[in-house]
């Protein structure tokens, strides 16, 4: 068995249920908080490599958490809801989860977004040896996943680095929302395209001097996104 940890919050005792038993089968270490004080207790106490957190909770809502684990970390977030109104989806992604899953869905599923989410964010070997990207007063540093603007540092989740670094190690080259949620989601047919709309004003508020016009994150407009270096 992995030593990786899965936090689930969730308060329907059957769909936790489910989940953990499909992440322990995958190989994962599972923990439970049935609502989202308990989360924070849990979170408190050790944080996991990735949690799964619902919205609806009784006591402190799955919005509150993911405010509450972003001010502190880089753990990733899928959240999981009954909610399909695109404001909520959204909501969700400002405040820095990684992904979302909409109730019903398949457990394997889940899994697989698990998956995927854990891979982005940890990096991989090739990622690894990359040297350092530097464009002006912006500093690129996959090894250690830092990212500079002048003398400071810029905190971003680990998505918003991903998609930035994909960004700046191709320059100029435009990309459609769909061909961004590929390359830095894993798909592009399950996520809204507006995930990539989301992180890239995210972005542009974190490294650009002048977000509404940015010299960095371009919008080609009625085709995608581009990095101008």
């Amino acid at each position: 068995m992995s030593d990786t940890t899965i936090l689930i919050v969730e308060d329907e005792p059957s769909i936790a249920e489910v989940v953990s038993l499909y992440l322990k089968r995958a190989g994962y270490q599972v923990a439970v908080a049935p609502d989202g004080q308990a989360a924070l207790d849990s979170l408190g106490r050790r944080l996991p490599d990735l949690v799964v957190l619902d919205i609806m909770l009784p006591q402190v809502d799955g919005f509150s958490i993911a405010r509450w684990l972003r001010d502190r970390s880089d753990v990733p977030i899928i959240m999981l809801t009954a909610r399909r109104e695109e404001v909520d989806r959204i909501a969700g992604l400002e405040l820095g989860a990684d992904d979302y899953v909409v109730k019903p869905f398949s457990p394997q599923e889940l899994v697989s977004r698990v998956r995927a989410v854990l891979r982005r964010t940890r990096g991989g070997a090739a990622q690894d040896a990359e040297a350092p990207l530097a464009f002006a007063d912006l500093r690129i540093d996959p090894r250690t996943r830092l990212v500079t603007l002048g003398d400071g540092e810029i905190a971003l989740t680990a998505k918003e680095f991903e998609l930035l670094y994909w960004l700046a190690r191709h320059p100029r080259q435009v990309f459609t929302r769909d061909q961004l949620l590929e390359a830095v989601w894993g798909q592009s047919k399950y996520i809204d395209a507006s995930t990539v709309t989301v992180h890239i004003r995210r972005l542009r508020e974190k490294i650009e001097r002048d977000p509404a016009s940015p010299t960095h994150l371009q919008t080609v407009w009625g085709v995608g996104y581009k990095f101008e270096p």
